[in-house]
């Protein structure tokens, strides 16, 4: 690994959707012999993996307390992320995002770096990189994504950048180092008396939180299915406990053919399992790149942010089953059950499943998503402040 003299600072908004990949984009440079700060605040630093010792003198990750609100009500103490509050909340958490200004401006004059990549939250990084002369999004944007996957919106994106003058940069996937054969917990150990192929992942990760009603009529669709499950569900607010999260009797009608996994799960390690062969989500971009990596059947319910068109695209480009709504934007058990059969065990989903699986052979092509993200970097040092 040679080191450059090039020096980033990352700006992520405190959102876990946000943070993991700019941490993935931040872990890749570092790699690449970039040195790199990123900063965040301290709960959410805390909740990132561990540097790797080879890169740590180059991944530097700066914490800023997050400054308090009027009311503390409107934002408790230790809710840093959107994670951990409601939606109706993150208005204050954004109020409290932005009094970070003035302590980023001073480290920005203090460290005064090469580049500084943020993505659309943090508007004031704008301002801030124009006075001290710092080239940023203003002058290049970048995609996690390949033109193998979304070539036609990439063009579209660089003609409307003011008439095509500004570069727009996939830089490939940035996937995460596969994981290592953790197959020791009772996850894996029913996993691996499963069929091959056979079982549905069910994970809606952290930022969607679902209502009770709808978390009962996923379970019901789920169990009339009729397929093997393994289920990561984190307690709901609404719970008084982890079985209150659930409808009465769901865990004893499933036992044997389905696994409700409380709490965090390790996501990637279940993708990467032989046993798996779909995932009912909710069209996330990370989870997106990690289920067609191993090219599963993507069954999407899609909520909030850039879920409903991330789904609309995978529909379109036959990768994807979306479990249709009502006009309300309700959705039944049926619908749900309905949409799993389909992509994984009808004949009339088989035309879906290849596709998938051909699609394993970009989305998990390392090669190809390093070749994008070096040219992205060689940009980086030959147009960086110092040039």
């Amino acid at each position: 690994m040679a080191t450059t003299h090039l020096h980033i600072v990352m700006v992520p908004w405190s959102a876990f959707g946000y943070l993991i990949p700019f941490f993935q984009l931040a872990l890749q440079l570092a790699k690449a012999g970039i040195k790199v700060s990123f900063i965040s605040t301290p709960g959410n630093i805390k909740r990132l993996s561990n540097v790797p010792s080879n890169i740590a003198t180059l991944l530097d990750l700066v914490v800023f307390p997050l400054p308090n609100v009027d009311d503390e009500q409107q934002l408790p103490e230790g809710c840093e992320a959107t994670v951990d509050i409601p939606f109706e909340k993150i208005q204050y958490l954004k109020i409290a995002y932005d009094l970070l200004r003035q302590p980023v401006k001073q480290f920005v004059i203090d460290q005064k770096p090469d580049w500084i990549l943020i993505d659309v939250i943090p508007h004031w990084m704008m301002e801030i990189a124009q006075e001290q002369h710092i080239p940023l999004a203003s002058k290049a944007v970048a995609f996690r994504t390949c033109p193998e996957y979304e070539a036609e919106y990439l063009n579209a994106f660089e003609k409307i950048t003011i008439s095509g003058s500004k570069p727009v940069f996939p830089i490939g996937l940035l996937l995460p180092e596969k994981p290592q054969g953790r197959q020791t917990d009772e996850i894996f150990r029913w996993l691996n008396v499963q069929k091959p192929n056979s079982v549905v992942f069910v994970g809606f990760g952290s930022e969607c939180k679902l209502s009770k009603e709808q978390t009962h009529e996923i379970a019901y669709g789920v169990e009339l299915s009729g397929l093997p499950f393994l289920w990561a569900l984190r307690k709901p607010h609404w719970a008084f406990n982890e079985l209150d999260a659930l409808p009465c009797g769901f865990q004893e009608r499933t036992r044997g053919r389905g696994m409700v996994c409380f709490g965090w799960a390790p996501q990637l390690e279940i993708l990467g399992h032989s046993s798996i062969g779909g995932s009912l989500f909710h069209a996330g971009w990370g989870s997106i790149i990690e289920t067609l990596e191993f090219g599963h059947s993507l069954v999407v319910l899609p909520f909030v942010i850039d879920q409903p068109l991330n789904a609309r695209l995978l529909v379109d480009k036959g990768l994807g089953v979306e479990i249709e709504r009502s006009e309300d934007g309700s959705f039944s058990r049926d619908d749900i059950a309905k949409a799993l059969r389909l992509a994984m065990v009808s004949a009339e989903g088989e035309k879906l499943r290849i596709r998938t699986r051909e699609a394993a052979q970009v989305f998990g092509n390392r090669d190809l998503h390093d070749s994008y993200f070096n040219r992205f970097v060689e940009y980086l040092k030959e147009n960086g402040a110092a040039n």
